[in-house]
């Protein structure tokens, strides 16, 4: 397959299939792998063929992993990690990529996706740790952080866009997979709502920004007031945009500010009345269970994850 399929795959599985005998040459056009009747993944299958396919070959739990705010010169990266049962998978009405979804449909498949996931687990990193450690650091660092903190062990891995390694699983990198995996668009899901309910509270803070609407992204109503008002602690100080209007600060005017914490936004998060509409515990989880947050060794990520 082409990187232009949807459904293209980027191996990065430490133990992957055969490569075919002498019949495909070096140079060949051939596929290079041997598709098995059963075992590829049908384009009229739905978002629920690739965890099918690779549950057929014993590879079940499937973790899927995205993330949300890679793109944003302000605010938090989020990443999500999601582990789905392929049957239930058809129950979660209205699961598509977060990017298709409006704001209220994302709602309402957050909380589908809490009921009837397996696992989850959310980190969050701040700005200041992207502009420390860099984004793509930081972006494959939280991926590395959300998969571990699963308290199943999945069989595979399928991730958006591109290959994330020292998973300590076999993993695919899926070309658009927010569009072609049910696993990471659910992921992108949860990703993407908790990222929007932080932006809301910065919105809070910030007002003059409009964060509520643009989310942190490079916008023209966000470019306008970056050049009216320079860029505030939430703002990414490595991004070009933010740096070029990055100035000395007026002291009497920072003097009100509080530097962003991404423990500070996940407390937000948990406490924001949008989610009392969504239950936070998997499935037969007893009364009284939520989302706990706590402080990690990596990068200083805040983590939400489900209750025992």
């Amino acid at each position: 397959m082409t990187r232009d399929d949807p459904g293209a795959l980027a191996v990065s599985d430490p133990h992957p299939l055969p490569a075919l005998g002498p019949s495909s040459p070096a140079g060949s056009s051939a596929v290079p792998y041997p598709r098995y009747p059963g075992y590829t993944p049908r384009r009229d299958g739905g978002l629920g063929a690739y965890e099918a396919v690779l549950g057929r070959a014993g590879f079940a739990p499937v973790a899927g992993i995205d993330e949300a705010g890679r793109g944003a010169s302000a605010g938090p990266l989020v990443v999500a990690a999601v582990v789905l049962d392929p049957p239930r998978i058809k129950r979660i009405r209205g699961l598509a990529d977060s990017k298709l979804l409006t704001a209220a449909a994302r709602e309402e498949v957050y909380a589908e996706v809490l009921r009837w996931a397996l696992d989850w687990h959310v980190v969050v990193i701040g700005n200041e740790q992207i502009d420390a450690f860099g984004l793509h650091v930081c972006n494959v660092a939280g991926m590395r952080r959300a998969f571990a903190g699963l308290r199943c062990r999945p069989g595979y891995v399928l991730t958006d866009g591109f290959p994330v390694r020292g998973l300590g699983a076999p993993a695919l990198a899926v070309w658009k997979g927010d569009r072609v995996t049910a696993s990471v668009a659910a992921a992108s899901v949860l990703a993407k709502v908790s990222r929007d309910r932080m932006m809301r509270d910065l919105h809070e803070r910030y007002p003059w920004y409009g964060f509520d609407r643009h989310k942190g992204y490079n916008t023209d109503e966000h470019e306008h007031a970056l050049t009216e008002h320079g860029p505030c602690p939430a703002h990414r100080y490595s991004f070009v945009n933010v740096n070029r209007v990055a100035t000395q600060p007026d002291p009497d005017a920072m003097a009100s500010l509080e530097p962003v914490d991404a423990i500070d936004l996940m407390a937000a998060e948990d406490t924001d009345p949008a989610a009392a509409m969504a239950p936070v515990a998997g499935p037969g989880a007893g009364p009284g269970a939520g989302p706990g947050r706590s402080l990690t060794g990596a990068f200083g990520e805040n983590e939400r994850r489900m209750s025992s």
